[in-house]
């Protein structure tokens, strides 16, 4: 099944101060109906209002850990999207919030190949597709013994190991 199949007609609220990021991702996700929302409140007010499929949040400019605490508790699948939060403490803390994703904006191209993903989980997280497809600018960025450096790291990749070896028994 094709990205636009996977993703046709999804509500897709995406959140940035940028206005050429918000242009750039509207334009990407042209299968989409996309909400386009440039500030905090006004975000808000639509995770409060809609029913979303997949909610993009940037994290610096729109408080973006606030939005992504409303839309894990409305049981929307949140993606961040990053370029000046990529660190291993935001990534750490998108995890611990309940982000199904975090994608660097140098990746935004990856955007639509990702939120297949996403979609193809269901709504679930999609680390360990993540960090197969991404890890490699993670280690560039952080170093190559980032996970090996924070426990919190180290223990939920061996979870996603334990968590991939079920869903593959189950199957």
């Amino acid at each position: 099944m094709k990205a636009d199949d996977l993703l046709r007609d999804k509500l897709v609220l995406v959140v940035d101060d940028e206005k050429d990021v918000l242009d750039s991702v509207a334009e990407m996700l042209e299968m989409c109906t996309v909400h386009k929302v440039a500030d905090y409140e006004t975000a808000l007010q639509h995770l409060l209002s809609y029913t979303y499929d997949i909610v993009v949040l940037d994290i610096m400019g729109v408080n973006g850990f606030e939005l992504l605490k409303v839309a894990v508790k409305r049981g929307f699948p949140a993606v961040m999207l990053t370029a000046h939060a990529l660190t291993p403490e935001s990534l750490k803390k998108s995890i611990r919030l309940g982000a199904v994703s975090f994608l660097p904006k140098e990746r935004m191209g990856d955007l639509v190949e990702h939120l297949e993903d996403v979609v193809l989980e269901g709504g679930k997280p999609a680390w360990q597709k993540l960090f197969d497809k991404v890890g490699d600018l993670f280690n560039k960025r952080f170093g190559p013994d980032w996970k090996e450096k924070d426990r919190f790291f180290k223990e939920f990749e061996e979870e996603l190991r334990k968590s991939e070896g079920l869903a593959r028994d189950e199957k």
